[in-house]
């Protein structure tokens, strides 16, 4: 685009340049919405009324909703249609009438749902961890090792100390992540296993993948190795067992190491 001589296809380039900007700086409209969904309860509302669920049939199910703000709720359900978390489906007795039906994005932020992540998603919403992204270019500055240091002046591990409820957010948002990898690992990447005796999972929080890895290899010793005001007081098995420390130090030896994703 030339900058120096605006005309009509400058113009044209310059409005299709500002609204990639502003689909990217207004994400976060659409990642809150789907928190304030998953607050007010919506997704279950909707999947215990068995079938699509008009506008005016969600209101009345959202009984502490002030009635002042119902009319909002149309709006919110724009965004997370427009996001894929609910789509519009015509009413069987009325082809003119919409509802709301769940996705697949959705079905799995359901409570019964076995592989449900909802404790991913809310550990990773917390404003606590949502935080330190605004300090990343001071981070980039200074000396320290995260932009959560930067923004609270200790690591994410130190505090826990004086926030259990943050670290326990953590740690079921760890195991959740961990639900739905581990099941397709255990059944589709068995050989990647074969032939060890040992393995090690470093940084495995309460151990929900080493326990599914182990379970599947009856005969394989499985290690958890995380900090030990994570793992201390976690019960082991015949082959699973929970050891503490420091990985920037040291930790046990196996024949494979572990390191899964870790968001935080």
């Amino acid at each position: 685009m030339n900058m120096g001589n605006a005309n009509g296809e400058d113009a044209i380039e310059a409005l299709q340049a500002q609204a990639h900007i502003w689909r990217h700086a207004f994400n976060f409209a659409s990642f809150m919405s789907l928190k304030c969904a998953l607050d007010l309860g919506i997704l279950d509302i909707i999947h215990d009324h068995g079938k699509a669920m008009t506008i005016t049939e969600l209101v009345a199910a959202l009984q502490m909703l002030n009635p002042t703000k119902a009319c909002d709720i149309y709006r919110l359900m724009r965004v997370l249609v427009h996001s894929d978390f609910f789509a519009h489906q015509k009413l069987d007795n009325d082809a003119q009438e919409e509802g709301y039906v769940l996705t697949n994005s959705s079905r799995i932020l359901l409570k019964n749902n076995p592989f449900c992540i909802t404790p991913t998603l809310k550990a990773t919403m917390d404003p606590i961890i949502t935080k330190p992204w605004s300090f990343l270019g001071t981070w980039f500055q200074n000396d320290d090792h995260t932009p959560f240091a930067t923004a609270y002046g200790k690591t994410l591990w130190e505090y826990f100390t004086h926030d259990p409820q943050l670290k326990d957010l953590i740690n079921d948002g760890l195991a959740s992540d961990s639900q739905l990898v581990t099941s397709v690992l255990v059944d589709k990447c068995k050989g990647a296993f074969e032939g060890l005796d040992s393995l090690v999972d470093v940084g495995g929080g309460t151990g929900t993948t080493a326990k599914a890895i182990a379970d599947t290899f009856p005969l394989m010793e499985c290690t958890v190795f995380d900090l030990p005001n994570i793992v201390g007081g976690l019960q082991g098995s015949k082959n699973l067992k929970y050891v503490g420390g420091n990985m920037f130090e040291a930790f046990p030896t196996g024949d494979a190491i572990l390191l899964k994703v870790n968001l935080y």
